[in-house]
């Protein structure tokens, strides 16, 4: 940049509110782009500048845009259908049950406005290309009882797609295409009659079409939209194949860590090399859609960074000293995947055990523990904190996050935060507890898991974790001294599924050597002093022994 700019690099609304109330004087307005900002955000930054005496003001029509001369055009491709073999469900049997809901609200909205982009790809069971990692397109959907209007760049739509939709036909379940330039006109002449009542999700609803919606009496709003919580819910398709997308995920990074625990003694390999071996596996296995985010891969203190990503500039050389996190993902046309893994190549300290040791007794304590439906993820989040908090370590960053079908790899509104809904069956997570040494090393944990009903010996309605990551730890960054017998009878049964899963789709890949690297990782692990300890010290004796004397003889 030259001297015209200065770099800001805290853009949270607290930091960017300060550096307004320093730099624009008192009782001055401060215009935004009402597109661009959430009803939250606005309010959010209408919070933080009140005490300063300055107004906020929404200015429609973009300033940059307007001297923008040369910006890209959204290209004319991009948009198609999922497969059949894919959905279970049809946008028409969607549209029909979130209609239902709206006719079962006790408010009775007319319609029901959507405006993040993944609402509109999973109701139409569309996916399309223009956000970096993420399989949406730019849109909005009006969805009344009677009338669906689908507001997109019109000449991206092929007629394929118009059959497909229905769009050229007028009924409850046709849909009308409009410009996507058009959705700001088009709600404001539907809420211009009396009678109207428009239904938002105010966490992803953006500001120009808030305000738009006037009187108040005819806005009705949720945290987020019944697209967004029936979307959060899988069906047993999305179900089946998202666990199928994750064996063969598991291949890929199978395949990274069993070339790189070859290769990084050799002294060759960096941060950026191994980032893009993992991206190569993946994208050799059956219906991959490319990465769902940029590799963070870390070695020694940029690992201490919780989401640094390297660049040439940035990326340091792997070496057998050092740990080493690989945390990435995958899309997949059948499901989207997330996986971090923390290795050490050499001699890790007896703090980096204890440390790894905490934070994946943190991540089983997360995974084995059995609740109630309707429990919220923060009730339980700090059981990932637990076994740290014990000796002092803590980290910074949430505890999980939703998982989308080849969709968004950070999904609301699942997880563990206060913002986050209920768990419910069907629903997949992300249970990623860490520990971070500021300059030093970082340590990450990640696997998905879907949850699943559960029996108890006397309640019903009870639900628990079923990890679908299959990928073994690291050996040996576990000290087996510090798990319980639950945590080491979980880990082991674990392992099982690993090898039940996973080994048959290494056999039929032909990947011989991943197997081995697999079934070597994957062996049964014992407490210290237990009967299957002594027995494997026994047997190592025997070993010793025998090759003692042969080489006497």
């Amino acid at each position: 940049m030259d001297c015209n700019w200065e770099l800001q690099r805290d853009a949270s609304v607290s930091s960017v509110a300060e550096w307004l109330i320093s730099e624009v004087p008192p009782g001055s307005g401060i215009g935004f782009d009402p597109f661009l900002f959430s009803l939250k955000t606005r309010e959010d930054y209408g919070f933080a500048l009140m005490s300063s005496n300055h107004s906020l003001s929404s200015v429609l029509g973009n300033l940059v845009d307007g001297v923008w001369k040369e910006r890209p055009a959204i290209p004319p491709d991009g948009l198609v259908r999922l497969p059949d073999r894919v959905t279970q469900r049809s946008w028409q049997m969607k549209v029909e049950h979130i209609r239902s809901e709206m006719a079962e609200s006790p408010y009775k909205p007319t319609a029901l406005l959507l405006s993040a982009l993944d609402e509109t790809a999973w109701l139409f069971n569309m996916r399309g290309g223009d956000i970096p990692y993420n399989p949406f397109f730019y849109s909005y959907t009006l969805l009344t009882m009677d009338e669906i209007w689908l507001f997109v760049h019109a000449h991206r739509v092929t007629e394929e797609l118009k059959v497909y939709l229905n769009a050229s036909c007028h009924g409850p379940l046709c849909v009308q295409l409009k410009d996507y330039d058009s959705v700001l006109g088009h709600l404001q002449t539907y809420v211009a009659p009396p009678g109207v009542k428009v239904w938002i999700g105010t966490e992803y609803t953006n500001y120009a079409l808030y305000e738009t919606i006037t009187p108040e009496e005819k806005l009705m709003t949720s945290s987020y939209s019944p697209v967004l919580t029936t979307k959060a819910v899988k069906d047993e398709t999305e179900q089946r194949i998202l666990r199928d997308a994750h064996v063969r995920d598991a291949v890929a990074v199978i395949q990274l860590l069993t070339w790189l625990e070859k290769a990084v003694p050799g002294g060759k390999e960096t941060e950026l090399t191994a980032a893009r071996h993992v991206d190569a596996c993946r994208s050799k296995q059956q219906d991959s859609r490319g990465p769902s985010f940029e590799t963070i891969s870390a070695s020694g203190p940029n690992a201490a960074l919780a989401h640094y990503s390297p660049t040439a500039e940035t990326s340091r050389p792997l070496t057998v000293d050092e740990m080493y996190l690989v945390d990435s993902g995958g899309q997949y046309l059948d499901g989207t995947t997330d996986i971090t893994r923390t290795v050490h190549w050499g001699t890790p300290t007896s703090m980096q055990r204890e440390a790894f040791t905490r934070v994946l007794m943190g991540n089983i304590e997360i995974s084995r523990t059995v609740f109630p439906t309707g429990t919220r993820g923060v009730s339980m989040e700090m059981l990932g904190r637990r076994a740290l908090w014990e000796v002092g370590l803590n980290y910074g960053h949430g505890t999980g996050h939703g998982v989308g079908n080849y969709f968004g790899v950070h999904e609301w509104p699942v997880g563990f935060q206060g913002n986050n809904i209920a768990f419910r069956a069907g629903m997949f997570t992300s249970i990623e507890p860490g520990y971070y040494k500021a300059n030093d090393f970082g340590i990450r944990i990640e696997d998905v898991a879907v949850i699943v009903p559960k029996e108890t010996k006397y309640g019903h309605n009870y639900l628990t974790f079923d990890t679908v990551s299959l990928v073994p730890y690291d050996r040996k960054l576990i000290d087996t001294a510090l798990l319980s017998s639950q945590q080491l009878e979980w880990l082991n049964k674990y392992y099982e599924t690993i090898r039940r899963l996973v080994g048959p789709e290494l056999d039929r890949q032909q990947l011989r050597e991943e197997n081995d690297w697999m079934l070597k990782n994957t062996e049964p692990l014992a407490a210290p002093g237990s009967s299957a300890a002594a027995c494997s010290s026994s047997l190592s004796l025997v070993l010793l022994l025998v090759g003692l004397l042969h080489s006497v003889v």
